[in-house]
């Protein structure tokens, strides 16, 4: 049986994916998961905690996500690339799919000190500087572009992807990327 803890925390999860980190109060999450509302306090002193506990759990299991198909792939820039391309389009296609968990957070969190914003901020940089270091093994001339564009390509699909799912960004993400590494690629060879 999982902990109170990790019970507070998935609960949590759940209804901040689902309905919004502010329209979800302690009260439903104490509701739902069915503890007291001390357990809760003890574990997480406010709101805002709990919210950043959240986004830090996930921000662990995506990239250790991220690392298995990293692995998996050896050394081949290009198909790690476009694994990791394929499993954020399998994501975004899901029925429950409501967008980057870190996006949301930093829509509904503009201060600039906001724990989740700042979580949500650290995310994204480490997704930039992992897809970079991708673009830079393929050897792409102007690997920093083509990262942006890469990183472009895949929040734009994040937030596109709620609203139109398999019709709209799904499908489309892998050959869009697809597109902008051989694009890079074809530069390169003709610099040569």
């Amino acid at each position: 049986m999982s902990s109170v803890r990790e019970r507070l925390l998935d609960t949590a999860a759940d209804l901040f994916y689902k309905e919004g980190m502010r329209a979800v109060g302690v009260d439903l999450v104490i509701e739902r998961t069915g503890v007291a509302k001390t357990s809760l306090y003890r574990h997480f002193p406010s709101k805002d905690d709990l919210i950043a506990a959240v986004l830090e759990r996930d921000d662990r299991t995506y990239w250790a996500h991220w690392d298995r198909v990293a692995q998996a792939q050896g050394q081949d820039a290009k198909a790690e690339l476009a694994t990791h391309i394929e499993w954020i389009a399998q994501y975004i296609d899901r029925r429950e799919f409501r967008g980057c968990a870190f996006l949301n957070a930093a829509t509904e969190f503009p201060s600039a000190n906001h724990p989740a914003r700042l979580i949500a901020i650290r995310h994204k940089a480490e997704l930039r500087r992992r897809v970079g270091q991708l673009t830079r093994r393929l050897g792409a001339p102007g690997f920093d572009i083509l990262a942006d564009q890469l990183v472009l390509l895949i929040d734009g699909a994040y937030v596109n992807g709620q609203l139109t799912g398999k019709k709209g960004v799904a499908g489309a993400l892998p050959e869009a990327a697809a597109v902008l590494v051989d694009a890079a690629a074809s530069r390169s060879r003709r610099q040569r």
